[in-house]
């Protein structure tokens, strides 16, 4: 017996590397919450997701703590979106975790220009809109690359991150079943917002964004003007605003239509629940 517990012993040293290293998950970072459950529908337990801008934080300015970056280190994957951040990020991240692979979420998809206030216009090669993980249809089209980055960098996985694949992608083809199916009726509908993040959302669903502010900026009181000017001829009265950014110029405005402010999240990790809430809120505001 004693024989058989040392040789078991001894055959358990021998191979460690190998044994463990097969079962270690493979770090994967991502700039926003929703990837991180996007990746995690898909790589399940063979990922551990790294997220660089964590909740109440805008992706517009967050600058990733020491912490964060020591946790990159070990990424093997990093799955860009689009946001503000990643521009200064990424000559960081070639630095810290050189081993890293960089994939482009937004390669493939069809981009869309930055909904702007009334009476302001684009400056020429403009940025493009970055809240492409709003609409449900794109994040399918996303999750195939999220799927085929992770197959390739973990091929013995390959067979379970195509089944989770599936259930991940039915699932958000009942979402957006779901959504359609809630918002019948409102198409060509305007929305008001104080951050520009539903546009993708809008373009999916028929309906139109209005925005308060631009580029980060707060509006004027000649863009304000145009803005309650808007809103009563098209009979708004509700704003949806996000925690990551003032509500000030929301509040302002929705006392001077006689409308009310409502908080909707862009950036909450429980997707699919949360665009449902989202739709059914939006549906309410556009009776």
């Amino acid at each position: 017996m004693k024989k058989m517990v040392h040789w078991l012993f001894a055959s358990l040293l021998a191979f460690p590397a190998v044994v463990w290293a097969a079962v270690e998950p493979l770090t994967v970072a991502v700039s926003i919450l929703p990837q991180q459950t996007f990746v995690e529908k898909i790589g399940g337990r063979h990922v551990k997701v790294v997220v660089l801008v964590p909740p109440g934080k805008s992706p517009a300015t967050h600058e990733p703590t020491p912490q964060q970056v020591e946790a990159v280190a070990a990424a093997k994957l990093y799955f860009r979106i689009g946001v503000p951040f990643e521009t200064a990020w990424l000559p960081r991240l070639a630095q810290v975790a050189p081993a890293a692979r960089v994939i482009d979420l937004r390669e493939g998809l069809k981009l869309r220009p930055v909904d702007l206030p009334p009476g302001e216009t684009a400056q020429p090669g403009g940025a493009s809109d970055p809240h492409v993980w709003l609409s449900p249809p794109l994040v399918i089209e996303m999750a195939a690359r999220i799927r085929e980055a992770l197959s390739a960098a973990r091929p013995e996985a390959a067979a379970e991150f195509a089944e989770n694949h599936a259930r991940f992608v039915a699932e958000l083809k009942a979402l957006d079943a779901e959504i359609r199916a809630r918002l019948a009726g409102k198409q060509g509908r305007t929305f008001m917002v104080f951050h520009p993040s539903w546009g993708y959302f809008a373009d999916a669903y028929g309906l139109k964004q209005l925005p308060i502010e631009a580029g980060w900026k707060e509006p004027g009181p000649q863009t304000l003007q145009r803005l309650i000017e808007a809103a009563r001829a098209q009979g708004i009265r509700v704003i949806f605003v996000q925690k990551q950014f003032s509500q000030r110029e929301a509040a302002t405005l929705a006392g001077a239509i006689g409308g009310e402010v409502v908080a909707v999240d862009p950036l909450a990790p429980d997707y699919v629940d949360n665009l449902r809430l989202v739709a059914d809120v939006f549906a309410r505001a556009l009776r």
